[in-house]
């Protein structure tokens, strides 16, 4: 099983970037995909959250700039960032889980850098 995120970079402030998860090697229909950022000397925080009925949640901080997504007909989930803030700045993490079944999958991570 593997998750594979892609997607991040640099950007302005108030710019857009999406970031986009992959899995392979299950179905992942019945996981919620979220999105974690980690900053330095930081705990790995949630910003955003799809379930398999596609219910979303957000942390206050992205509520209305964030849109989470999924594709379950091709394992993907996707992250639209907009009007993105230097404090958006920091390594994003994909994890797609199911507690029911206690399985949890990590992507790599990928950097997003708001600065002028």
């Amino acid at each position: 099983v593997q998750i594979v995120e892609s997607g991040g970079g640099l950007v302005r402030p108030g710019g857009s970037l999406s970031l986009s998860c992959l899995g392979s090697g299950r179905d992942f229909s019945l996981f919620s995909w979220a999105w974690y950022r980690q900053t330095p000397g930081q705990q790995r925080e949630e910003v955003a959250l799809v379930t398999p009925n596609t219910n979303t949640d957000y942390a206050d901080a992205v509520k209305g700039r964030f849109i989470a997504s999924r594709d379950d007909t091709r394992s993907m989930a996707n992250l639209q960032m907009n009007d993105l803030k230097p404090e958006d700045t920091g390594v994003y993490y994909c994890n797609a889980r199911n507690n029911v079944l206690g399985r949890s999958f990590w992507g790599q991570g990928t950097q997003v850098t708001v600065s002028s």
